[in-house]
């Protein structure tokens, strides 16, 4: 019954429906597995399909918000469809992780990544990285503030750019509360009722910000590198800083993947996401730091172990539930 509760609430407040299933390989492969994945059908549905191409392994998705098809997982129960999960964020990782629904990957696997990118149970592995950034029009910010707390100032009001209903600006939330206490993290949000123009999503965000819409935005740093690359540097108008050393508005997160069973090809898959080939494809694709030993970040990106990010346990991140609820309460959802 928990489990139900639980999955009800996540569908209720999540952002919108999950997507139909859809065939990714037809090689008409007997052997094939069912991906819930978090992360959009226009980045990784070429990536499902080279896997196909390579192991002859059928692929069957079903995409959507993160934090819903956690809720899904855990609403089909014993009657789940998912053999792997690949969330956009750790926190619904981490949510699953709760309800001892994931299974403890192998060794082989988990050692590729480095512990803070993982779960310490071996239930989860990270697969890329991402650093929040505060994205800015230095046209009209002559200073950025120096914690990502100065944006509940009402000098603010109306200039500054949130997505509530994304998964990484919820696993933010979550970090926030986690660090900083409920308090103050309902006191941030209710600020941001006051202060933020809301959004739909990262790419949205930094598209108003080079606009002029807002001054300032809060965002993953790939989608500003990725932008940067289509129009040419010179060309952007905004920019991205990082706050000061160990600020929450640095938090460093991971895109990761959790197996709903052991089998051959469930693991052939995670392990082909942390091969170093397919590691290049997201630093070549999306700007997001590779995990995994010997590939290099896209060129411009600090090194991930340079960021001034704030000390946390990743594995924290799972309280989603309680994130959504205080998202809920103050209007944001």
């Amino acid at each position: 019954m928990q489990k139900l509760m639980t999955a009800s609430l996540a569908l209720v407040l999540g952002l919108g429906a999950l997507t139909g299933c859809a065939s990714e390989s037809s090689n008409n492969s007997p052997e094939s597995i069912t991906i819930y994945s978090g992360r959009s059908e226009t980045l990784v549905a070429p990536l499902f399909e080279k896997f196909t191409d390579e192991t002859g392994i059928g692929i069957e998705v079903r995409y959507g918000d993160s934090a819903d098809l956690a809720a899904q997982i855990l609403e089909e129960g014993d009657n789940r469809q998912a053999d792997v999960f690949f969330s956009q964020d750790a926190g619904s990782l981490g949510a699953l992780e709760a309800e001892n629904i994931l299974v403890e990957l192998p060794s082989r696997i988990t050692s590729l990544v480095p512990s803070i990118y993982q779960s310490g149970t071996r239930k989860w592995v990270g697969v890329s990285g991402r650093a929040r950034v505060i994205n800015y029009n230095p046209e009209t910010v002559s200073e950025v503030p120096s914690s990502v707390l100065d944006l509940m100032d009402p000098v603010w009001k109306g200039r500054v750019g949130i997505a509530p209903t994304n998964a990484s600006f919820q696993a933010f939330v979550t970090a926030l509360r986690v660090l900083k206490g409920e308090s103050i993290a309902r006191d941030f949000l209710v600020a941001m009722n006051d202060n933020a123009v809301l959004y739909e999503s990262n790419d949205v965000i930094l598209e108003a910000v080079e606009a002029g819409q807002v001054d300032v935005g809060l965002i993953n740093h790939y989608y500003w590198y990725a932008k940067a690359k289509e129009i040419g540097t010179e060309n952007m108008t905004s920019k991205i800083a990082w706050f000061e050393s160990d600020d929450i508005g640095n938090l460093v997160n991971v895109a990761g993947v959790g197996a709903l069973n052991s089998s051959e090809s469930t693991l052939k898959f995670i392990e082909w996401l942390l091969s170093k080939e397919t590691q290049q494809f997201f630093v070549d694709t999306t700007f997001e730091y590779p995990l995994v030993e010997g590939v290099v970040p896209a060129a411009d990106l600090p090194d991930l172990i340079s960021i001034n990010k704030p000390e946390i346990d990743l594995t924290s991140l799972s309280s989603l539930q309680t994130t959504l609820e205080l998202l809920s309460d103050v209007g944001l959802l």
